[in-house]
């Protein structure tokens, strides 16, 4: 280089966005009929053998997180006839089951359900930084408020509260248990033999909750998570849950089926961030994708099938009862389109207006309905090669649908390792996926910053 030229100061350049992925587990797989398929581990539920394949196939994989719902209380609508054929009736509480499994992964996130009305925030709040102690920074809690009205009895309650309160709930919920996370500094303990002194009294904080539904006195009696905050997760969308997820969450579950309903919500959700002083980079979208692989078109096709065939009508019914919960289902012609409200009651939640206006907009007759929420209970549905998963993926996450997707396997294990042997290689081809993971936490895969204690926030501020 000669005197001169000019110089020029190495500047670097941003890594470029990459999809996040989770694996939404149902113990079976995700279709209603799975557990009959001739690959399904019927007994999954309760098969820890089971869920350490899972898990260490999806960290194979690469994927960010494992994922599975919960609910406190069993999941049926319907009669005696479709009870007796419900695969989803017996399955491990999530917390425990995830304590287990870190000890057999080193690096994957775990999501875990968890409900501000039927839980306590002192006992979650302990139960979740425990979690994250335990997995070493791999927590991470998806709040719900609960949807099923057919729980309030096993808590001793004379009614399911309504949605409102349930929310109003919960943002007091979050709150308490994010002020317990911090009740000690980062560097609260020091554990020095030679001094004596095992940590600083001065960085231990008393919350003194009180609320309109919380009283809570605090502190925690663990020190604070390796990852500051157990992730926050938050699944719905309804106008209380969107709030509710600007507000407290860093990533949301939902689920929709086109395209533009998915633009649509992903810049409604992300722009309620800046009214909570937040930015657009801290909520994560990750819709809902039930992928149905094969190495043809056709093949994909006669897997689909196949489990299509496994459905009984009953079972096919029932899943529609959420959706119509005062229609005698019973009565209803299979072939012909199933009765629409001139307007959708307001008890109705914001899953049954998706799936009632994909209905409409299709022209699904009953059979057609049920055979297409088997497979993801409304949840987008693909079936076809892995490029074409992938090319659809793609679409979505270039196109303001997605920052990722939870993966929903209609089959377990078959499905997700099909997923991973098929489709991850496409996408790690095209620039899209990761090919080794970044960093230690669930945090720092996501893409997440590590939040600052509040006290430790003030003490600078002062």
């Amino acid at each position: 280089m000669s005197a001169t030229e000019p110089t020029s100061t190495p500047t670097s350049t941003p890594a470029p966005r990459q999809l996040r992925l989770g694996a939404f587990i149902m113990a079976t797989g995700h279709h209603i009929a799975a557990w009959r398929h001739p690959d399904a581990q019927a007994d999954a539920g309760v098969n820890i053998d089971h869920y350490i394949e899972l898990a260490q196939t999806a960290e194979r994989g690469l994927f960010d997180q494992v994922f599975v719902a919960d609910s406190p209380g069993v999941w049926h609508r319907g009669d005696a006839e479709s009870l007796s054929r419900q695969g989803r009736m017996s399955y491990f509480e999530p917390v425990t089951l995830w304590a287990a499994l870190s000890a057999v992964t080193r690096h994957i996130g775990f999501v875990a359900t968890a409900s501000t009305t039927y839980e306590d925030p002192f006992l979650l709040a302990r139960k979740f930084a425990s979690l994250d102690h335990i997995s070493k920074g791999r927590a991470a809690w998806n709040v719900v408020t609960t949807s099923a009205d057919n729980v309030h009895g096993n808590f001793g309650l004379a009614a399911h509260p309504d949605p409102a309160q349930r929310y109003e709930r919960a943002h007091e919920f979050v709150d308490v248990v994010k002020g317990l996370w911090d009740s000690f500094e980062d560097d609260a303990f020091q554990r020095d033999k030679a001094s004596g002194v095992y940590f600083d009294p001065d960085k231990l904080h008393t919350l003194n909750h009180v609320g309109r539904y919380f009283k809570v006195k605090g502190p925690l009696n663990l020190e604070r998570p390796p990852q500051g905050h157990p992730v926050i997760v938050q699944a719905g969308s309804s106008e209380d849950g969107k709030e509710l997820a600007a507000a407290s969450a860093e990533a949301i579950f939902t689920a929709w089926t086109s395209l533009a309903e998915a633009q649509a919500f992903y810049r409604d959700v992300k722009g309620r961030l800046a009214k909570y002083g937040r930015r657009p980079e801290q909520l994560l979208v990750l819709p809902g994708i039930s992928p149905v692989i094969g190495r043809t078109e056709e093949e994909a096709q006669a897997k689909w099938a196949e489990l299509q065939a496994l459905i009984h009508p009953s079972v096919g019914l029932a899943t529609l009862l959420p959706f119509w919960p005062n229609e005698d289902l019973s009565r209803w012609d299979l072939e012909a389109p199933p009765p629409y409200y001139p307007e959708l009651p307001p008890g109705i939640n914001s899953r049954a207006h998706v799936v009632i206006e994909l209905a409409r907009r299709e022209g699904f007759t009953v059979r057609e309905l049920y055979q297409y929420l088997a497979g993801a209970r409304g949840h987008w549905v693909v079936v076809g090669t892995p490029q074409t998963i992938a090319d659809r993926m793609q679409e979505w996450f270039e196109n303001g649908a997605a920052d990722g997707f939870n993966i929903m396997p209609p089959v377990l294990p078959q499905s997700l390792n099909e997923f991973v042997d098929l489709v991850v290689p496409e996408l790690q081809k095209r620039g899209l996926f990761r090919t080794a993971y970044e960093g230690r936490t669930l945090r720092e895969n996501l893409g997440l910053a590590r939040p600052e204690s509040r006290y430790a926030a003030q003490a600078q501020a002062a």
